[in-house]
């Protein structure tokens, strides 16, 4: 058979994210593996996909069965390019009490020991650059009521990702998973035909005011798979419409009559280009993410202190791309930059928090409360007062993104000031997700690791980073780049992204997902670098 594509493989392929996902795959031009159980359609669902793809039968809780796959797969394709583990038995919203053993244990084995069954098998046969995902659930990262294996399995399966990215990155390897929240799929369609989940109330409690669609996790799947997603490994993608962010009594979203059209078919949408403001947009990521959002078609306003930075990117581009000098840090200059955008382009869409600054590196005995201040006025008051005044210009469909740090999560010392003002950027985000999506509006946080950026060139020169060190605490074992940045941030605010809202997405190389003694990756001190311009 012609080389026409990756060969992926899809576990689940006949259900509704399954079946959503092996589409994409196809209009891709990869050749798709539909995998699902014995006396499922997935012969068809391949067969309606064209000649050069396969379905196949496996139950993945048999280690036979899984052989059996592999081997039909080597005759036929002798290679894998990309796993989806996305095949999963549902909760039994049983008791405590009256759950047995033996169903406890066939929803870990289906749930958690058949992906990573079927993840063995498949790293085995890939070469570097091989992309493995898993679909989760947010059931296994917020406690539910009577989904004690479904639950269990789930964050088990969570973690099997974070150490697997770990062990294979050295491979060439990443692995990945998508938590979704409540999904019209066929099996939540079963538990409400059962009496088993009021979808009335859950709509209610998702800030967005619905359920997600197969095709909007089938994206997020198909993102963390593709090139675009090089960087990531052992992330775990939230895509919940919000659910997760939703801490307090009452509902977080009005109740809606009947089921929201959005739920059931993706809406079209305009294709005019949108209006684009970035922060701290003269250079690194922000300079990245400024030349791939005008390449998409985007107008730009380049925003950053350094009024001649800023200048040459966005004269780069050309018309009708704007710059603007500002002090984020400044209430004044921030309402009057924000005045001449609404004034110029009536509008804003997309609104990227990216300013930072370092902070001092002091021992914490010897920094003053100013040392904090100057960091979490530019980090996080900045990004608050900027998202404030871009609302006055969004409409729904409009998108807040803020850029976060691993330290969001993995805080370093001595940099108190910078790593607090990072975890203050996660809660913010969650916060305004909340808030804002009854009106339509979504926010995210993207959390980079160590990026080839002139800000950590300089800490590189003032003797404030140990590079060589850096490098081998990271699984993928190099730091990213700003274009992996830019290209997880054109995701986030896409209409594929449509779902997610208020997750974060660590874009850092393993780097959170490494919780061990010692190196993460081997690597020579002495090997060449990149330029960090």
């Amino acid at each position: 058979m012609e080389d026409t594509g990756r060969v992926v493989v899809v576990t689940g392929a006949a259900g509704g994210i399954g079946r959503a996902l092996v589409e994409l795959f196809a209009a891709d031009g990869d050749r798709v593996v539909a995998v699902d159980l014995a006396g499922t359609d997935v012969a068809e669902v391949a067969a309606s996909l064209g000649p050069q793809h396969v379905g196949l039968a496996c139950d993945v809780s048999s280690e036979a069965d899984i052989l059996a796959l592999f081997a039909q797969i080597d005759e036929r394709f002798g290679r894998i390019d990309v796993l989806v583990n996305n095949a999963a038995m549902g909760p039994t919203m049983a008791p405590t009490i009256e759950t047995g053993l033996d169903a406890f244990r066939k929803a870990i084995g289906v749930n958690m020991v058949g992906p990573f069954m079927m993840a063995r098998e498949a790293a085995r046969r890939m070469k570097p650059g091989g992309a493995i995902v898993n679909t989760a659930s947010l059931a296994g990262v917020l406690g539910n009521p009577r989904r004690n294996a479904y639950a269990a399995s789930k964050a088990g399966l969570i973690s099997l990702t974070k150490s697997l990215a770990c062990e294979w990155a050295a491979r060439g390897l990443r692995v990945n998973a998508v938590a979704p929240g409540y999904v019209r799929t066929p099996m939540v369609a079963e538990l409400e035909r059962l009496g088993k989940a009021d979808l009335a109330a859950v709509r209610r409690r998702v800030p967005m005011g619905r359920m997600g669609r197969p095709d909007e996790i089938a994206q997020a799947l198909r993102f963390l798979a593709s090139d675009r997603a090089r960087y990531a490994t052992g992330s775990v993608l939230a895509v919940d419409g919000g659910w997760a962010s939703f801490n307090q009594p009452g509902d977080a979203h009005p109740p809606v009559d009947g089921t929201p059209a959005e739920e059931l078919e993706r809406p079209d949408l305009p294709h005019d280009g949108r209006i684009v403001v970035v922060t701290g947009a003269a250079r690194g990521i922000g300079e990245a993410m400024v030349h791939a959002f005008a390449a998409n078609g985007d107008t730009v306003v380049a925003l950053d202190q350094d009024s001649a930075g800023a200048l040459a990117v966005a004269n780069s581009l050309g018309s009708p791309h704007l710059a603007l000098a500002l002090d984020v840090t400044s209430e004044e200059r921030v309402v009057e930059a924000f005045a001449t955008i609404r004034s110029h382009f009536g509008r804003i869409d997309i609104m990227v928090n990216n300013a930072a600054i370092a902070d001092q590196f002091k021992p914490g005995l010897d920094q003053s409360p100013r040392d904090l201040e100057a960091v979490l006025d530019v980090n996080l008051a900045g990004s608050f007062l900027c998202s404030r005044e871009a609302l006055k210009a969004m409409r729904p469909g409009a998108m807040i993104l803020n850029v976060g740090s691993i330290n969001t999560f993995l805080p370093f010392a001595p940099r108190h000031a910078y790593g607090a003002s990072k975890a203050g950027i996660d809660i913010l985000t969650r916060c305004m997700a909340a808030e804002l999506a009854p009106s339509g509006i979504r926010t995210a946080t993207i959390a980079p690791g160590y990026i080839r950026t002139p800000g950590v060139a300089e800490l590189e020169r003032a003797g404030r980073i140990d590079t060589p060190a850096i490098r081998r605490r990271i699984p993928m074992g190099d730091l990213g780049l700003p274009e992996d940045i830019a290209d997880a941030a054109l995701f986030l605010v896409s209409p594929e992204a449509s779902y997610v809202n208020g997750s974060i997405l660590y874009v850092d190389g393993g780097w959170t997902s490494f919780g061990n003694a010692g190196n993460a990756s081997v690597h020579e001190d002495n090997m060449a670098t990149e330029a960090a311009e």
